[in-house]
């Protein structure tokens, strides 16, 4: 059973020490402490024994890794764990020294416990011990963007009543009424007071700027006039006309004559027709038919009712199969 996981200095001085069974903060303090005492500099082992416990170390620059575990566990095992714990330090600190690794102490204990549960190792490598620690959860991000949705919606909600409120207080004050109240509790005219300083400051922040108009010079300028082009064109035609050619007046000027042309008056009797063909098709660029059709409607207008039961001949000469559908 691994007893604990501990940084210290050459001295025996505990930095971080995460206990996985019940021990006192004296006692481990103790082991600590007692632990540099015990290494023989001859020697090339990397564990030491006392008569209660082991100590399995690796030396890292000014400091020391340790774990202590009973005397009867796998040492095989515990020096891989070892090897684990030694990489997880330099994965939070930049720097293996006592103030850097007091600094992410707390990181380091949370990373210890990925490794090691009630004493026993876990199967876990260096990358899952990261994921693990850093806990990033699907559930979670989908919570937070469904919060977010929710929190732009009820302003965007906010927004909305707001201006409706201003709306309403707008209108009662151009029919001359007082501006209703749209608080629950005090009078309305309090809370009328404070849904409009709301709503004012909400719709200013929306009003675009207007750029003011820049003064126009009062003095003569030699700027373009714009009926002097016309005028020249006036000229220009009537010297055409008096030579002898025949000139089209501007598209301007004849379309409104134009539509005059095309739209007669309607002659409207009793009973009135009114027949439309439209027509549309596509068409390569060479020339070839791709898709046409032709759509025929008749209209019929009865205005007097001595002519309500009349029948239409309609003189359909069609031998490809044109559908006539008619209203019932």
């Amino acid at each position: 059973v691994l007893l604990a996981a501990a940084v210290c200095t050459k001295a025996g001085k505990a930095i971080v020490s995460r206990q996985f069974v019940e021990m006192t903060r004296t006692r481990i303090e103790g082991l600590l402490a007692a632990f540099p005492k015990l290494m023989n500099t001859g020697k090339q082992h990397t564990f030491v024994e006392t008569e209660s416990v082991r100590y399995v170390y690796q030396p890292m620059e000014k400091l020391y890794m340790v774990l202590i575990t009973t005397k009867n566990s796998n040492i095989l095992e515990d020096l891989e764990t070892l090897r684990l714990f030694s990489r997880v330090i330099p994965e939070y600190c930049r720097a293996l020294e006592e103030n850097e690794i007091s600094e992410h102490c707390f990181d380091l204990i949370f990373a210890f416990d990925e490794i090691v549960a009630l004493g026993y190792r876990e199967n876990v490598n260096l990358a899952q011990i990261r994921t693990f620690t850093e806990m990033e959860s699907h559930e979670e991000k989908v919570f937070r963007a469904v919060r977010e949705t929710q929190e732009r919606e009820a302003k965007a909600e906010m927004r909305r009543k707001a201006k409706e409120l201003q709306q309403a207080r707008r209108d009662a004050e151009r029919h001359g009424k007082k501006a209703p109240g749209f608080g629950g509790f005090g009078s309305s005219a309090v809370s009328g007071g404070v849904t409009a300083m709301i709503t004012e400051t909400i719709i200013e922040t929306e009003k675009p700027k207007v750029a003011p108009a820049p003064a126009r010079p009062s003095g003569p300028s030699k700027a373009l006039k714009l009926g002097a082009k016309g005028k020249e064109v006036d000229n220009f035609v009537d010297k055409l006309k008096s030579e002898g050619e025949n000139i089209m007046t501007s598209v301007g000027k004849r379309s409104a004559e134009a539509a005059k042309v095309l739209t007669p008056p309607v002659n409207m009797e009793s009973v009135h027709m009114k027949i439309e063909e439209k027509i549309s098709l596509t068409c390569g660029r060479d020339g070839g038919l791709q898709n046409m059709e032709l759509h025929g409607m008749i209209m019929l207008h009865i205005s007097d009712e001595k002519f309500a039961r009349i029948r239409l001949h309609v003189e359909n000469e069609d031998k490809r199969g044109v559908q006539l559908q008619v209203k019932p």
